[in-house]
């Protein structure tokens, strides 16, 4: 029984990776129905973990004190940030990227608490300009809560050249 609970937002470390991919994997299917390969993801994410300037990872952690002494931490979801330097304007974008909230953790501010993790860092570094993502354009729950959250489209349409690799 949950005396109280509270979210935490740490950097993910490398054992967290079987699950990020794992999340990774799920997110691109609800979102753009795409089919991941496992072993890729699980390798992408590990590689981003280990090397900060390919990525860096978020888990939110929901913690319960269970009889007043004991707590206990289950990861409920994960975003990840990358980097885009501008020179026009002298400074640093974060991307947010590869966000997912465990589907029993949704609208229980989960995605909330790591934005704002997130954006508190990138305040502290007078660097860096803002926060941006992208966003499948029919996502009309994720496009309201990232406006709930002071985002908007910022006008620009997302092009993409895909090289199959193998």
């Amino acid at each position: 029984m949950n005396d109280a609970s509270a979210l935490r937002v740490r950097p993910a470390v490398t054992d967290d990776a079987p699950l990020l991919a794992r999340w990774a994997a799920d997110m691109a299917w609800e979102t753009e129905h795409k089919r991941l390969d496992p072993d890729t993801v699980l390798r992408g994410v590990a590689a981003g973990i280990a090397d900060p300037l390919k990525a860096r990872y978020f888990v939110a952690v929901r913690e319960a004190v269970l009889g007043g002494r004991e707590t206990v931490g289950q990861a409920v979801g994960m975003l990840m940030l990358t980097t885009e330097w501008s020179d026009w304007r002298n400074g640093w974008w974060w991307w947010i990227q590869s966000v997912h909230v465990d589907p029993g953790h949704r609208r229980q501010g989960v995605f909330r608490g790591l934005y704002r993790h997130v954006r508190e860092a990138a305040l502290a570094e007078p660097d860096v300009l803002g926060l941006r993502l992208y966003v499948e354009q029919d996502n009309e729950a994720a496009l309201r809560t990232y406006a709930a959250l002071g985002m908007h489209d910022a006008g620009y349409r997302l092009l993409a050249e895909a090289f199959e690799r193998t």
